[in-house]
């Protein structure tokens, strides 16, 4: 038996194997994709907002030849944070049920079951986008990630949200040679669009270059048009190409699943211990990392998110080292 299972094998997931481990815990990572799943869906050569050292785990130096890591630098980090503790990590094993109670739990992956004493709940936000819920959304043409510009070259494009990931997917685009038209439900950009990239969108609004809707929604996708509300009434474009960049939320099916309460707030925050010990409702379970944060995708990330693993295994340890193991 595992002192502690770890579901999710990102950032946050490895810095709770290596504090088990620091614990004198035996740790199991347990990851339905490959190591830091989110970070393969990320834009290539996409750069990290954050500086090295505020991404670092386990005491490790993240060296990087720029002032900020690309996802390319950050990949390579963490495998090789991983490769240096030897952690135990089973990849490409999507969890499907947790059973049992505190002190003797059985994690169910699609290919076996594994018991541990604790759990830790690690899988972030990335997994789900967030829907608009609207005619020809499941279209091919409709893209809820966005990895790179190359291949919507001499296109119509739309980009649907005003946030980070939408005005770095615009800017791409337009200088790509796609003919974009932004799609913005609220009446400006986002407020938390970087300093250094909100400048540049703005211009290429201001001067016609990027066409922009605001206070407009998608009403209906057709192969080669896009429905839309906007305030002097209902409209239609040409389109080649939707990349919804609309959010993401946790898989709240999974948390369900695993008997994890949601507290009736905007956020749908997963009930937990916010200030201690970051465990849940259900005795022995806990969170740790963005995944804490429900809908409110910005409370938490690497940056503040992976001290969650010292606290929980904090917890852990001192409860498992007063309580004896399970046969």
């Amino acid at each position: 038996m595992h002192d502690v299972a770890i579901i999710g094998a990102g950032p946050v997931g490895l810095a709770a194997g290596i504090e088990a481990k620091r614990r004198g815990l035996q740790p199991l990572l347990i990851e339905k994709g490959a190591l830091c799943n989110s970070f393969i869906g990320y834009p290539t050569r996409m750069e990290f907002f954050s500086t090295p050292e505020k991404l670092e785990i386990g005491g490790y130096p993240f060296s990087t030849r720029d002032y900020k890591p690309s996802r390319e630098d950050a990949l390579d980090y963490y495998r090789r944070v991983a490769a240096a503790e030897e952690l135990d990590i089973r990849l490409y094993e999507p969890v499907v049920d947790l059973e049992g109670a505190d002190g003797n739990f059985t994690v169910t992956t699609d290919q076996n079951a594994y018991a541990a004493r604790k759990v830790v709940v690690s899988t972030g936000f990335y997994d789900i986008p967030n829907r608009m819920d609207v005619p020809g959304e499941d279209l091919d043409k409709v893209r809820h990630y966005f990895k790179e510009p190359y291949p919507y070259a001499f296109t119509e494009v739309a980009i649907v949200g005003g946030g980070n990931s939408a005005a770095k997917a615009a800017l791409a685009c337009y200088r790509h040679d796609a003919n974009v038209t932004m799609i913005v439900r609220d009446g400006a950009l986002d407020d938390g669009v970087k300093y250094w990239i909100k400048p540049d969108l703005q211009n290429r609004i201001e001067e016609g270059a990027i066409d922009a809707h605001f206070h407009t929604t998608v009403e209906a996708i057709e192969p080669n048009a896009l429905h839309l509300d906007t305030p002097d009434g209902p409209a239609q474009i040409d389109n080649d190409f939707v990349l919804a960049m609309t959010g993401y939320r946790p898989n709240y099916e999974l948390l369900e699943r695993f008997g994890i309460a949601v507290r009736d707030d905007a956020a749908r925050t997963p009930v937990h211990d916010e200030e201690e010990t970051f465990e849940t409702n259900r005795e022995g379970l806990y969170l740790a990392g963005t995944i804490c944060g429900g809908c409110d995708t910005s409370r938490w990330f690497i940056e503040n998110g992976r001290f969650h693993a010292e606290k929980v295994m904090d917890d852990i340890a001192a409860d498992l080292n007063r309580a004896p193991a399970a046969a």
